[in-house]
């Protein structure tokens, strides 16, 4: 009698090392897409911040409007918190200008290093995720693989000790198997092309990260800002409140 092959005719066929494979791919499938769904909603937030903050930080007349206006603007608050860095270090260093600690260290350095510090943590959190979407992408294939073969063997195994085997009684627990592989790359494939959308999206957004953070350096040491390719005096941009 010809068996159902449905889903559950395979996990009624199995045991429980192929149940378990299954379990695994049906959450790191769930997790996978969570957080698809949970970065392109941060991404959307990202590219809206990257467009209106800096524009409000630059359009305000004082720092200190400068700062709530981008604070306002900011929904992802990642260009505020750049903004609010590169202030705080500029104060900082002129309150420590006369003391020995800082005496030997100049405003570009001391605000570089602040800058540094806050794009890296920046870049820690808009990359996070990634790691686990790489490793699904990597590993489900495998996983799924590993289910058709370990599949396949139960399927001989249960058919051992038969004079005559006929190909229904084969065909049937081999075609099971092979949908864990099927099942694998149903996984890997959407978290390898998340993972590498993500990727491209997160290089633009900390571009433009990387050049605001440049402009306040130049704004905070020089008293001028280049932005666009133009040096622009302090008069046409916030000063110091």
């Amino acid at each position: 009698m010809q068996q159902p092959f449905t889903p559950l005719a395979f996990w009624s066929h199995g045991d429980a090392i192929t149940q378990s494979i299954a379990i695994i791919l049906l959450l790191l499938s769930v997790a996978s897409w969570y957080l698809i769904v949970v970065k392109t909603v941060a991404q959307i937030r990202l590219r809206t911040a990257a467009e209106k903050s800096v524009d409000a930080f630059w359009n305000a007349q004082t720092v200190g409007q400068a700062l709530d206006a981008s604070r306002a603007a900011d929904s992802s608050g990642l260009f505020a918190a750049i903004a609010a860095t590169a202030t705080q270090a500029a104060q900082i260093h002129v309150q420590r200008a006369t003391k020995s600690v800082g005496a030997g260290v100049s405003a570009s350095e001391f605000i570089t290093r602040a800058l540094r510090q806050r794009l890296t943590r920046s870049k820690a959190r808009i990359d996070r995720g990634l790691v686990f979407l790489a490793s699904v992408g990597a590993t489900a294939p495998f996983i799924g693989l590993l289910g058709t073969v370990w599949g396949i063997y139960h399927a001989l195994i249960g058919l051992t000790g038969q004079t005559q085997v006929v190909l229904d009684k084969v065909a049937g627990p081999v075609g099971e198997a092979l949908v864990m592989t099927a099942a694998g790359l149903f996984v890997a494939i959407p978290a390898v092309l998340a993972y590498n959308a993500f990727s491209r999206a997160n290089g633009l957004i900390l571009a433009e990260m990387d050049g605001f953070a440049h402009d306040l350096h130049a704004y905070f040491t020089t008293g001028e800002t280049v932005r666009m390719g133009q040096v622009t005096q302090v008069a046409a941009k916030p000063a110091t409140a």
